[in-house]
């Protein structure tokens, strides 16, 4: 009987050893799963709330200069300023609205001077009282 006892207990020993051997298995591989979900998740959290934070500042950005551009192309007494180091992009933009502004107010400040188009599409400058023409 007592042999049967023994028996009985190392198998009852292995049997608790294996079973915690098991456990601490799951434990280790639900904790390793665990971080590997909550550190990337705060990570790309933290990246996707960057990128919309960046989106969001240049479309508010951009709205800015909508705004202006467009007060700039409804009135043709503003000044635009098309200077020695601006890129080919802003001298496009700007000449686009000066010849807009040209087309639909028949006068347009460019660089300082008021220039005028008269009623056969030419255009001038008044230079000292008198029509000067480009």
């Amino acid at each position: 009987m007592s042999n049967l006892d023994n028996k009985n207990k190392n198998i009852l020993v292995e049997n608790i050893i294996v079973f915690f051997l098991f456990t601490v298995f799951l434990v280790f591989k639900s904790l390793k799963t665990l971080s590997r979900i909550f550190t990337y998740g705060i990570l790309r959290k933290e990246i996707l709330t960057t990128k919309s934070n960046l989106e969001s500042t240049q479309t508010n950005i951009d709205r800015i200069f909508l705004r202006e551009e467009e007060k700039t192309f409804s009135n043709p007494n503003i000044n635009i300023y098309i200077g020695f180091y601006d890129n080919e992009e802003n001298i496009n933009r700007k000449s686009n609205i000066h010849r807009a502004r040209l087309s639909k107010f028949k006068k347009s400040k460019l660089n300082g001077e008021m220039i005028f188009q008269d009623d056969e599409q030419r255009i001038y400058k008044f230079n000292n009282g008198k029509k000067v023409y480009l």
